[in-house]
């Protein structure tokens, strides 16, 4: 079944570039196409998957920005896979923000989510919970284990 709907990423020049870094991110990621101006050779757009979700950039101009009223949560299995991804999504100018936001070099934003976050922010406990979530947001990349001894009191 072809995919109803598909994000298309507005950039100024950058859609190629854009899209080569996001599918290097992702183990189950890749390019599916490009629209190259025949006269100029330049990208139009390109479309590419990531985790089976597919995505379109084009290279529109400086009409329009990203910003951070859209973003991608990426849930993160682990400390490792969060760290990997915050570093490279906020190296070459990309911009660390509060509770897990962040900024690529792009401007696009992103929201880098230890799953086991969501579980203590929700969990059973609400004490636990409430203390979870005032951990979290006094930080900028999330640090699953600061969250687990705030959940526990400790």
């Amino acid at each position: 079944m072809t995919q109803k709907i598909v994000p298309c990423l507005w950039f100024d020049g950058t859609a190629e570039e854009a899209t080569n870094f996001y599918v290097s991110l992702f183990e189950d990621s890749e390019v599916l196409d490009g629209l190259r101006d025949p006269e100029t050779g330049n990208v139009i757009s390109t479309s590419f998957r990531i985790y089976g979700q597919q995505f379109m950039t084009i290279n529109g101009g400086p009409i329009f920005k990203l910003s951070e009223a859209t973003s991608f949560m990426i849930q993160c299995e682990s400390q490792e896979e969060v760290d990997r991804l915050w570093d490279a999504l906020t190296a070459d100018g990309g911009e660390e923000s509060q509770c897990g936001w962040l900024k690529d070099k792009f401007g696009l934003s992103w929201q880098i989510t230890p799953t086991r976050l969501l579980e203590l922010v929700s969990g059973p406990d609400p004490e636990g919970a409430a203390r979870a979530t005032q951990a979290m947001l006094k930080m900028q990349k999330i640090d699953i284990a600061t969250i687990e001894r705030a959940y526990a009191g400790e």
